[in-house]
């Protein structure tokens, strides 16, 4: 019995009882903070709802224990109530965090980010719920899609949620680009899914590596088509281009005003913050990244990373025993910088054209990412009425979940307890894709320039479970 269907089972029953359940804001809008008032966008940049003032996001990518020790930042108030003094302290009014666990509550992290102004963007994926690179088709299924529904369920009532990544570098080289078509259906049911569980509307984005030889066309690609819900609302660039004492001019800074130039949704570097120095990071780009050079293209950005972990990124460094923080120089370097900036005034020189991008055409070996999205998996249908039900935190791997729809019979559960399941894929690719070494266990690593392939932590690493039959059991008891 495939899970997506254990689940619809479990919260139809849950449903009939009049027992609650997980899903809590479907019936209502979120409730107003005046503290975070949400995040709008109009044309290519992010505006305040209640005073009308463009909003630059000033953030660090904040995931303490990296890969290694991953844990949900936002569902441990120890962990929280030390940190959120810092982020005050350091200036900043967002944080990105790669993986949560939907199984938790945050509702008293996310109150201590709310009440010190700090938004939230969250990537919706897990290590072991995400779009593969070695076989996107597959790992495109109701049960991940569960996964992400889960999460939008776990967040959407809170207004300091400026947004959602569908996708961090999954894209990551140049023989990768198949796998955007599935990150594009997995925007478009997200979008879909705030709109019929009446939820806000909050942003979906896509964070890219930037990769010389497609960064172009993946924003083109992402921004592209008839239908709105499957253009991103957002689009974050992974840039470590400028490097300790550079410029606008060297960094390469200056070329990407121009590659981006009219683009008609909010970009803003999702991470930043080269290490490829002799000693500390200066952050200079920093007055260049809040100043009218880039205010007309760029939306601000998040330095990578909070916490010191083995890559060597962090601006503090967490004590053994997790109870206090030692700010680094890198700290007080990107402290002092931002100390030095005032956002531009008025709205910067916002581009307002509504003009979506042009889709770029399928080439074999340089752009193999097809316009026609698969549809959705049928049984994801389903969480568009009664909600995705009971989250499963990060213990489920979704990635070989793939089967065939038709032989998803919701209906039959209540009576019989077993499905047939297939070995064919729900959906099936139009394209060739092109063959990839690419391992599935590496998602986050990126090509991206001054960076190695080895710097980042949790920010997408990607496991292929290799005991599938165990998920299964782990499960029984739900039957």
């Amino acid at each position: 019995m495939r899970l997506s269907n254990i689940i619809q089972s479990v919260f139809s029953v849950t449903t009939l009882l009049s027992i609650p359940t997980a899903v809590t804001a479907a019936d209502s809008n979120s409730t107003s903070n005046s503290t975070t008032p949400a995040i709008t966008i109009d044309g290519n940049a992010f505006y305040n709802s209640d005073t009308n003032e463009r909003f630059y996001i000033r953030g660090v990518d904040y995931q303490p224990g990296g890969s290694s020790n991953l844990t949900d930042p936002l569902a441990d108030v120890d962990v929280c109530g030390r940190d959120v003094p810092v982020f005050k302290d350091l200036g900043i009014n967002t944080v990105r965090v790669y993986t949560v666990d939907n199984s938790l509550d945050h509702s008293e992290c996310m109150k201590l980010l709310s009440d010190a102004g700090i938004y939230l963007i969250l990537d919706v994926n897990t290590p072991k719920s995400a779009i593969s690179r070695l076989n996107p088709s597959c790992s495109y299924n109701a049960d991940y899609l569960q996964n992400v529904f889960a999460t939008i369920d776990a967040f959407a009532e809170y207004d300091n949620v400026l947004g959602f990544f569908a996708g961090n570098e999954v894209i990551n080289s140049d023989n990768t680009t198949s796998t955007a078509t599935y990150v594009k259906a997995v925007v478009r049911d997200m979008k879909k899914y705030i709109k019929a569980r009446n939820y806000r509307t909050i942003p979906v984005g896509y964070s890219a590596a930037d990769i010389v030889a497609n960064r172009q066309l993946s924003a083109e690609y992402f921004n592209c088509g008839d239908d709105a819900d499957a253009r991103i609302d957002m689009f974050g660039v992974n840039d470590y281009s400028w490097c300790g004492q550079s410029s606008f001019g060297v960094s390469g800074y200056a070329t990407k005003m121009q590659l981006y130039k009219n683009y008609s949704i909010p970009i803003f570097l999702s991470e930043f913050g080269c290490n490829k120095v002799v000693s500390n990071r200066p952050f200079t780009e920093i007055e260049s990244i809040y100043s009218t050079q880039m205010s007309s293209v760029f939306s601000g950005g998040l330095v990578y990373e909070y916490s010191n972990e083995t890559n060597n990124y962090g601006l503090v460094k967490i004590d053994s025993d997790g109870t206090n923080v030692t700010k680094l120089p890198d700290y007080e370097n990107l402290k002092s910088e931002y100390a030095k900036v005032t956002n531009p005034t008025g709205d910067g020189g916002a581009y307002n054209g509504n003009d979506y991008s042009t889709c770029p055409d399928y080439e074999e070996g340089t752009w193999e990412a097809n316009n026609t999205l698969p549809d959705m998996p049928t049984a994801a249908s389903a969480y568009f009425k009664s909600g995705a039900g009971e989250p499963m935190g990060t213990f489920i791997s979704t990635q070989n979940s793939c089967y065939d729809d038709d032989d998803d019979d919701i209906a039959s559960l209540s009576s019989s307890s077993s499905v047939e399941s297939t070995s064919s894929s729900s959906v099936e690719s139009t394209s060739t894709s092109s063959t990839t070494t690419m391992s599935s266990s590496t998602l986050a690593s990126s090509t991206s320039s001054s960076r190695s392939s080895s710097s980042k932590g949790v920010a997408g690493t990607l496991e292929v479970p290799t005991i599938f039959q165990l998920l299964s059991q782990g499960l029984g008891y739900l039957l």
